[in-house]
């Protein structure tokens, strides 16, 4: 009985063992895919916190958790089963699904430095205040509005954020170990995005805390937190809009090479090496600072292009298709 006891110990040891090393892996993993995904968590965390714009102090945080349920739900529910049968039955699909999100992050790019050159062309969504609500039911169905618009949007986002994992990791690891890793992603960016959020719409209330206190150095810092965060805000949106270029360009430009076209990424390439080769003390740094900045204006180009073509031809079939 002991024997056979000690055996099953060991048993179980060597399995612990395995799925530590597993976790460890898929850990790894998890981190290296993850990095890729910089440009849509910055813009998820520069765009969520429009959503609990006009309401009372005390919905804010209880709004933010409703949309980071959501968000969870649409990467670990939704997304993660698709992601991972579409790499078991069709992995020739996944650089295609990745090319059309480095696609649609040029364009949401471009059109964001579109609507800072001609904010007149803004389009209305639901984060409007036009029509504050007045009554308990107005409210309710206010924040309602906002919670489904959020996670509509999300779900965009932790689709490409899913896809960019699934591309990043490498094909012959096993399903479990992919599994772990888009799950370890998931996770970690929702906790990461919405913890930021959860900072940063209720900073306001801190400053104006901070500046009723007794002490004259406490409240001048909370008065001064409370001037510097339009500021945050601006500055964290103009950065995630600058990151959603730069990685939809190097999307595109990666894409385009697996499909044949590596002209425009070689090219790139030996620009940013041959100026690293200048400054050999910062070459690396140069090398990178180059490629993201040739991602990015390639980026804006592409969805400089695109604007035309969603806004005129693509947006008007939607609103046909939708009206029949």
């Amino acid at each position: 009985m002991s024997s056979g006891l000690l055996a099953l110990l060991d048993d179980v040891t060597l399995i612990a063992k395995a799925a530590a090393a597993s976790l460890d892996d898929a850990a790894a993993h998890a981190y290296k895919a993850g990095t890729k995904s910089a440009g849509v968590v910055i813009d998820d965390t520069a765009v969520t916190p429009s959503y609990v714009t006009g309401l009372a102090a005390r919905r804010e945080l209880p709004i933010v958790l409703r949309i980071a349920r959501g968000s969870l739900i649409n990467k670990l529910v939704l997304l993660m089963p698709g992601a991972l049968a579409l790499s078991f039955f069709a992995p020739w699909a996944v650089q295609p699904i990745l090319l059309l999100g480095g696609l649609f992050l040029a364009f949401e790019g471009a059109e964001k430095v579109h609507h800072w050159l001609a904010p007149t062309h803004r389009h209305k969504t639901d984060t409007d205040l036009s029509a504050a609500p007045q009554t308990p039911a107005e409210l309710a169905q206010f924040e309602e509005r906002k919670v489904r618009s959020a996670i509509k949007t999300d779900l965009i986002l932790s689709a490409e954020i899913m896809a960019i994992t699934l591309a990043a990791l490498p094909a012959d690891i096993p399903l479990v170990n992919k599994a772990l890793s888009l799950a370890l992603v998931g996770l970690f960016l929702t906790f990461l995005v919405y913890g930021a959020v959860a900072l940063i719409v209720k900073a306001d209330d801190a400053g104006v805390a901070l500046a009723r206190s007794g002490s004259r150095i406490v409240a001048a810092a909370g008065r001064a937190l409370v001037r510097v965060m339009p500021s945050v805000l601006n500055l964290l949106s103009t950065v995630g809009t600058l990151a959603m270029l730069w990685v939809g360009g190097g999307i595109v430009l990666h894409s385009l090479e697996v499909f044949g076209l590596a002209a425009p990424a070689h090219l790139l390439h030996e620009f940013a090496v041959g100026a690293g080769h200048v400054f050999p003390p910062i070459g690396g740094a140069v090398e990178w600072g180059l490629t993201a900045l040739g991602s990015g204006i390639f980026g804006l180009a592409l969805g400089a292009a695109l604007v035309p073509v969603v806004d005129k031809t693509i947006m008007p079939l939607v609103g046909l298709i939708r009206r029949n």
